[in-house]
């Protein structure tokens, strides 16, 4: 399919733990779409963190395909997978992974500089802080912003290099539940408005149902892969029915 940004056929990984191989996924087929917003779930040890690993080119599947807009990954040699990475992915970490040293505005930078394409750097950082409302903290250091500030850098930097996939490992772990609702805005609305598509790991109910599409894992087997009637997070705390909400999604 010429618009599917993800392909997996008969995806398998094992690995080797003592005298025995562990399938920590299983057989995944799995198609995610240009604009699909998706939540990945499962109990610990079902595959997840695999999978989304596998997605984000840091590591290999023992056997079965994987095709990122359309490229064969499992062909691309250790370099052309860390070209890849740099140009077509973004990642938002659990806990957001920032250089403590640097100013939000250098931890946006960072990836542009293993980026090749070529990017005015000044302008893009600009425009990725002012697309997560972080323009007055530019040059703040991670210690002197609060976790949901320090998230924003964080996804600000995994939307600098205009990736085609963003993915995401528990965004909201370690924020409360104020955090969480700003942050969970605002990834839906760099899908509903931007068009960027999402993959997001969480074991969160409420988070999932933030998405179009849940895939449930088990034993490195899809469970079950469902369509959902999205929903967004009220100013209560809550998750609100957009009908019931006011909100156009």
């Amino acid at each position: 399919m010429t618009d599917a940004v993800v392909h997996l056929q008969a995806l398998n990984k094992t690995y080797q733990v003592g005298v025995e191989r562990v399938a920590a996924l299983d057989g995944v087929d799995l198609l995610i779409q240009e604009r699909e917003m998706v939540a990945i779930m499962g109990a610990s040890g079902s595959g997840k963190s695999t999978l989304l690993n596998i997605l984000g080119c840091l590591d290999r599947p023992t056997s079965g395909s994987y095709h990122l807009n359309g490229n064969d990954v499992g062909a691309f040699s250790d370099n052309r997978l860390s070209d890849t990475r740099g140009r077509y992915i973004g990642f938002i970490f659990q806990s957001y992974n920032l250089l403590p040293q640097l100013t939000a505005a250098q931890n946006v930078e960072l990836p542009l500089r293993y980026n090749p394409r070529g990017f005015d750097r000044k302008q893009a950082v600009k425009e990725a802080l002012a697309r997560v409302g972080l323009t007055d903290r530019a040059n703040h250091r991670p210690n002197q912003l609060s976790g949901g500030q320090q998230q924003r850098v964080g996804i600000a930097r995994a939307l600098v290099g205009r990736p085609s996939l963003l993915l995401a490992d528990e965004p909201t772990g370690n924020l409360d539940s104020r955090s969480t609702e700003e942050i969970i805005t605002l990834i839906q609305d760099l899908n509903s408005q931007d068009g960027m598509t999402i993959a997001m790991v969480t074991h969160e109910n409420e988070v999932a149902s933030a998405t179009k599409r849940i895939v449930t894992l088990r034993d490195g087997k899809i469970l079950s892969d469902e369509p959902i009637q999205q929903r967004r997070f009220s100013g209560s705390g809550d998750l609100a029915d957009p009908a019931m909400s006011g909100v156009s999604l």
